[in-house]
């Protein structure tokens, strides 16, 4: 592909404002973060109403499709075989989805959650030992994946059983849209979404690279400092710089030797810790979570406004709504020849399944350490930060000058799997066309993974997380507008191309044409 194939009206919008966006902030940090953070109380506040019901909504209708007679239908045509193995398949969406964000938060969100408990409970109680863990399985659960998977079903459908010309959004939108998805309304979509992804990996670069950072320098002796995060962050752009160079299949070998050691590290914490204590929690955990998972979609505390939901549940559902788009657009490229049945099962099941491992083994554990004064995270996390806190209980455990280089490894290679699907997913949004079987040009993939490795040096010369975060929320408002147009896509499509379906056996267009 040569330059003449990147879209012009997408690529220089999107590349300017989030360098002029970067740099503004690296200026005016001290007045812009003030403002940024009013609004992501007004947008959690005022409208935790609207991500609460759409987050439900979406599990839904998920299952509706799955299960309903279009479950069956064939994501490409009757010849088209998987492009990747199961597990190679699986890896990939879990690395994409998860990060770096599931290893801190998979430790610290219990933690954060015994110190300051939903519904009104005692903070340290026994009550708030017993829902740290059973919230941290519902953030991460089912409804949580449900929110990345619409983009994917109606990019997976509009890319490869309507057989349109490029990896957008605003293309999977051509069913309500029209005309419109190719001119100016549907360019503001995609480069929305843009910004919205980029916004959302500022949140994964935060947490990433200090968490990285107080692991180097506990193996190393090294002092922190800023320039120990930018050797990490120049490293972390080798990796998936090389990945991306090597397209999909670079992706492919990163997240099957990444699946690999997240299980090889799980297993081992959970045969040295307090194996019994570990699976007693979960099992507890996992039965409150299910008994009041109503409770917990629909929470708001209006009358006694703690602020949990808005702080926790609410934030999570809008980060991983901005997000969404390029998790749609990631896994649908990945998932030709499937089924929509398995592509939506695969992820609602296996998705959480893998959160939820590492929320009982490493979050069972800190809950361990915590409650028997083993080690007080929360007091290391209040005076040095969750990277610190995580150093500390992986030192506690046997074999810990081990164990620290392997998590190491695992994080770099996390985030590194997370970037370079993102720059993958950057390049094909501003690229004109991209048939089935095409990747768009290395150095437009490459550009992007510097532009990523540019916004995170300056995030952390500035410590702008907080503002990141915000421009993620503040994106997930449109992106809410854009969830709609893709489900009625979708269903116009189905009712135009497959309203005769019974619920017999796998189909694609293909054999309809045919007949």
């Amino acid at each position: 592909m040569n330059k003449s194939n990147i879209d012009a009206k997408i690529f220089w919008p999107s590349l300017l404002v989030i360098i002029g966006v970067t740099l503004a902030l690296a200026m005016n940090t001290e007045t812009a973060e003030p403002v940024l953070n009013n609004l992501l109380t007004s947008i959690t506040y005022n409208f935790d109403w609207l991500f609460e019901y759409l987050t439900v909504g979406v599990f839904l209708w998920l299952i509706w499709l799955a299960f309903g007679k279009y479950g069956r239908i064939k994501l490409g045509g009757p010849e088209d075989k998987p492009e990747f193995s199961k597990i190679s398949w699986i890896a990939m969406m879990f690395c994409a989805g998860m990060g770096t964000s599931i290893m801190f938060w998979s430790i610290m969100e219990p933690v954060y959650y015994m110190g300051g408990p939903p519904f009104g409970i005692e903070p340290f109680s026994n009550a708030a030992n017993e829902w740290a863990l059973a919230y941290g399985l519902f953030h991460w659960g089912f409804t949580a994946w449900a929110i990345y998977w619409i983009p994917g079903v109606a990019i997976a459908y509009s890319f490869y059983v309507r057989k349109q010309p490029s990896l957008k959004i605003s293309t999977a939108c051509k069913g309500i849209l029209g005309k419109h998805a190719d001119g100016l309304i549907g360019k503001i979509i995609d480069i929305m979404i843009i910004w919205g992804l980029v916004g959302g990996l500022g949140t994964s670069l935060g947490l990433g690279v200090p968490m990285v950072s107080e692991i180097v320098s506990e193996i190393f002796s090294i002092p922190q400092s800023f320039e120990l995060s930018v050797a990490i962050v120049i490293i972390w752009t080798i990796i998936f710089g090389t990945s991306v160079f090597f397209g999909l299949k670079g992706i492919q070998k990163l997240s099957d030797i990444n699946i690999y050691l997240a299980i090889g590290i799980a297993i081992f914490v959970f045969l040295v810790g307090p194996t019994l204590f570990l699976l007693s929690n979960f099992t507890n955990s996992f039965g409150l979570m299910m008994q009041n998972i109503v409770r917990m979609s629909f929470s708001t505390d209006p009358f006694v406004k703690g602020g949990f939901p808005q702080s926790w549940t609410v934030f999570y559902w809008a980060w991983f709504a901005a997000t969404a788009p390029f998790m749609g657009l990631f896994v649908a490229r990945i998932s030709k020849g499937r089924t929509i049945r398995e592509f939506i099962t695969t992820g609602l099941v296996w998705g959480p399944i893998g959160g939820w491992v590492y929320f009982a083994v490493f979050g069972g554990y800190a809950i361990h350490l915590e409650t028997n004064g083993i080690v007080s995270l929360t007091d290391i996390a209040n005076t040095s930060g969750g990277p610190a806190a995580i150093v500390a209980l992986f030192k506690t455990l046997p074999l810990s000058q081990l164990i620290l280089p392997v998590f190491l490894v695992l994080a770099f290679i996390f985030l590194a799997t997370s970037l370079d699907s993102a720059t993958y997913i950057l390049s094909a949004i501003a690229t004109k066309e991209l048939k089935d079987g095409e990747e768009p040009a290395r150095w437009h993939r490459l550009l992007w993974a510097a532009v990523l490795a540019f916004m995170a040096l300056s995030l952390l010369k500035i410590g702008g997380l907080n503002v990141i975060q915000t421009s993620s929320v503040l994106v997930a408002i449109p992106v809410v507008v854009i969830f709609f147009l893709l489900i009625g896509s979708v269903m116009k499509w189905l009712k135009e191309d497959f309203g005769y379906l019974d619920n017999k056996g796998p189909i694609s267009r293909d054999d309809k044409m045919m007949k």
